[in-house]
């Protein structure tokens, strides 16, 4: 990886890129450290200070991927949220719609059409995320006013500076494609959960400290943290490949086909997306409960307790979880029937299974077993902080689950579009 970055970098255009694409995550720093006003930090501090041992509440989870800024109240508290959730929404509801399925087969225009359509639902979700925001914090007497026309006129800047933060950031993401090395929204959201690295690290120091056990488990945790990250990047690049061979067909004077391909199937083929879906379902009761003042001892009180991001139901329920919205992203996403249709449009077959529904049955079957074992594999990274909190009491330590598997993710894949871009440089064409 460092090799890449060293050849890039010696490429005129590719630098330019590089340092463009470092100017605008220094912008995203900078205002991640701009505090939103009309807010009391320390006392939003105090509150939330158990945030980074328990990240299965929405606020939890959003002040994980935003770098600390939620738990600070700064401008880029709600980070780039919205516009995943958008993205999401708006890439499920392409394959329901009609209208919205044949724009996105417009090609660039509708491309373009439908990357209109998620900015306005970006605005809109994080008008949304911030108004609930702001009642939280009024909730929890965290603003600086609580009554009277002062406190509207606060309600008003918060929500306002909190909705223009997402959007900005959003707008930052787009420049970086435009301008830097790609891949945007990914880097700002890389950028903002690296951050996070020093509070670990002094995490790690502090239970040395304490000495006795910890200097068995401190070293252990550095070693699993290793071995998570090799074994990320061997499942990232992982795929089953099915062979495909063209039959030879006669044009004219000339021969085409006749050569053997194969279809890659990513074993991780819905990337990190079960994961935040299945955090943010478990997430509601846990959000509703901060909420709702609850009868200590009560049923809804013991409700409540039962999704405890600790707790063995709530692991179980996350792995299942994990494993039904693999199938259901893929399901939405790849459809054999569409597959097996292609090849026998360009005179490809499977070799040893006739084309039509047999082709399409077995390309269903491939995926099923595929997306099993990625789902498998996404679970256990999951809930392997859980496991390990519970056995060691070492809590609040991003030992895998999202950070770790967007962090690795996002490296693989910037890497991979600064390769292709030094290889469109590089090529050699007939003429030289």
């Amino acid at each position: 990886m460092f090799e890449t970055f060293r050849n890039a970098w010696k490429i005129a255009d590719l630098r330019k890129k590089l340092l463009f694409t470092l100017f605008i995550v220094i912008i995203f720093r900078i205002g991640a450290a701009i505090p939103v006003p009309f807010i009391d930090a320390d006392s939003l501090k105090a509150l939330m200070d158990d945030m980074s041992a328990n990240s299965s509440n929405l606020l939890g989870y959003f002040n994980m991927i935003s770098g600390g800024g939620l738990e600070k109240a700064t401008l880029f508290a709600m980070s780039i949220t919205p516009y995943i959730n958008a993205s999401i929404i708006i890439q499920l509801l392409t394959v329901a719609i009609p209208p919205l399925e044949r724009m996105a087969k417009e090609g660039e225009e509708g491309r373009k059409r439908i990357a209109q359509i998620t900015r306005y639902t970006t605005i809109a979700l994080g008008l949304i995320q911030a108004t609930a925001y702001f009642f939280y914090l009024k909730q929890s007497d965290i603003l600086v006013y609580d009554e009277g026309g002062a406190l509207v006129f606060s309600a008003f800047v918060i929500i306002l500076v909190l909705t223009a933060g997402s959007a900005l950031m959003m707008w930052l993401g787009e420049q970086i494609n435009e301008k830097g090395i790609g891949n945007g929204i990914s880097i700002l959201l890389f950028a903002g959960i690296v951050s996070r690295g020093p509070s670990m690290v002094m995490q790690l120091y502090q239970y040395l400290q304490l000495g006795g056990q910890y200097y068995i488990l401190v070293p252990v945790v550095v070693i699993i943290f290793i071995l998570i990250i090799a074994f990320i990047v061997l499942m990232t690049d992982a795929e089953r490949r099915i062979p495909v061979q063209y039959a030879k067909r006669v044009v004219g004077r000339k021969m085409y086909g006749g050569q053997s391909t194969h279809i890659p199937v990513k074993v991780n083929m819905s990337g990190v997306l079960p994961i935040i879906f299945a955090s943010s379902f478990l997430s509601i009761p846990s959000t509703i409960d901060m909420f709702v003042n609850q009868t200590p001892g009560g049923f809804w009180d013991g409700f409540f307790n039962a999704f405890s991001p600790s707790g063995a139901l709530y692991a179980i329920l996350y792995f299942l979880l994990i494993i039904f919205f693999s199938y259901f992203y893929v399901s939405i996403q790849y459809n054999p029937i569409e597959m097996a249709n292609n090849l026998k449009k360009n005179n490809g077959a499977i070799p040893g299974i006739r084309p039509g529904k047999p082709t399409s049955d077995f390309i269903s079957r491939i995926i099923s077993k595929v997306v099993l074992i990625g789902a498998l594999f996404l679970g256990v990274i999951a809930i392997l902080p859980i496991v390990f909190g519970a056995l060691t009491g070492m809590g609040g330590l991003s030992l895998g689950g999202t950070s770790i598997l967007i962090v690795v993710g996002v490296a693989i894949e910037t890497v991979r579009q600064i390769e292709s871009q030094m290889l469109m440089r590089h090529y050699k064409g007939f003429l030289e």
